[in-house]
């Protein structure tokens, strides 16, 4: 009998486990999909080879070499990997028989899904460009009810510099079958301090009586640069001599780089700005802030017309709870302006996301479509469009 017991016992647990089992299966990972990808493509190529001349120091007029200065890259590859559930719209083809991770699909710009529950994509890839090597990664989860849109979201796209995460939570009110509303509160990082020029700020610094503290050229001291006076005479066309007062230019290493004010300016200074603002931007912690966000999702699906619109709105009552504050977006190009407070000054702003997918099926052989998509997030702007004609014979 108690063998009996026992046996019942074991059923009912490794039955309840199955179930258990069975509905995170359902829920979690069903018509999920596992990719590994890669591809190779022939490198970027110049029209025409470029050389440069490499002449004999010891004898200037003996027959010069010539050296192929052309750039050749290795071939260029992309190797990926992820996991994937993020249903279609109605109107979505998928374009092949398999995932490699290039997929862009409306899913992931829409407040709203094609069905409820939860959707995810977890994305890590390699590749090479031009001989450059990045790293790329996006996570991507989401989970739609009939009254709550919860998301959260991590992109890093390097060869473009572009690193984003977001988290938000929104109440979500369904307005008939095809129109739905959404209003809650978001969550977002930038890496970037936009509109801060360090070198601008460093420039445009002056002492009590209006001259600059830092002169131009003393960005050349702190890299390692050097210059000393000389004269030079110059015979002009009349006969006469004229002394020409300017300074040389040398390296750390004393290799002379310039042999006027001028000439260090045009050729090597610029490079030393680009150098200097990379230093401080890099010492900057990234930056994060909150923000109220309202969006709709507006879909029909028919055999012969298909419409879908959707909007993102974050109002502009942003409120930053990461980084520096006096690097923020809301004190953006705002370094330079006297008395300005940073404690009561700031500039706020609005960003949205537009969206728009239709077609229409005019005859069973022409179709019409038109789609767009519009992001305005902070400084930057991300836009694209299509409007085109099917026939099919």
């Amino acid at each position: 009998m108690k063998k009996f017991f026992l046996i019942i016992l074991l059923f009912s647990y490794f039955s309840v486990e199955s179930q258990i089992f069975k509905k995170v299966y359902d829920e979690v990972f069903k018509y999920s999909t596992i990719y590994v990808a890669g591809d190779v493509k022939t490198p970027y190529r110049t029209q025409r080879p470029q050389y440069f001349v490499r002449t004999n120091p010891d004898n200037l007029y003996a027959v010069p070499e010539i050296v192929d200065n052309t750039i050749y890259h290795e071939f260029d590859y992309r190797v990926g990997f992820g996991i994937r559930r993020i249903a279609r719209f109605d109107y979505e083809i998928k374009a092949r028989n398999y995932y490699d991770g290039n997929e862009n699909q409306v899913a992931l710009s829409s407040p709203t899904s094609a069905v409820k529950g939860l959707e995810y994509l977890f994305h890590w890839e390699k590749e090479r460009q031009r001989s450059d090597v990045f790293t790329n990664h996006r996570v991507f989860v989401r989970h739609t009810g009939k009254h709550h849109i919860a998301k959260v979201e991590l992109r890093q796209e390097g060869n473009i510099d572009f690193e984003y995460s977001s988290a938000e939570l929104r109440f979500r009110l369904p307005i008939g079958k095809n129109f739905s509303i959404s209003v809650g509160a978001i969550y977002r990082t930038h890496e970037k301090s936009f509109g801060y020029n360090p070198i601008s700020q460093w420039l445009n610094e002056t002492d009590d009586s209006g001259f600059p503290v830092n002169p131009w050229y003393s960005l050349g001291y702190q890299y390692g640069y050097s210059d000393s006076p000389y004269t030079s005479t110059v015979y002009n066309s009349d006969g006469t001599t004229s002394d020409i007062f300017n300074y040389l230019w040398q390296d750390s290493e004393g290799t002379i780089v310039a042999y006027t004010d001028e000439d260090f300016r045009d050729r090597i200074f610029g490079e030393l700005m680009n150098r200097y603002n990379n230093e401080i931007w890099d010492e900057l912690d990234s930056f994060g802030e909150i923000a109220p966000i309202v969006g709709f999702d507006y879909y029909v699906y028919k055999n012969k017309f298909w419409f879908h619109t959707y909007a993102n709105y974050i109002l502009p009552h942003h409120k930053y709870i990461q980084g520096d504050e006096r690097y923020t977006y809301l004190h953006r190009n705002s370094w330079e302006i006297e008395n300005y407070n940073i404690e009561e000054d700031g500039r706020q702003w609005d960003d949205w996301q537009v969206g728009l997918i239709t077609g229409w099926n005019l005859t069973k052989s022409l179709g019409l479509f038109i789609e767009g998509e519009y992001t305005k997030f902070w400084d930057s702007e991300v836009y694209n469009s299509s409007i085109g004609l099917n026939l099919r014979l």
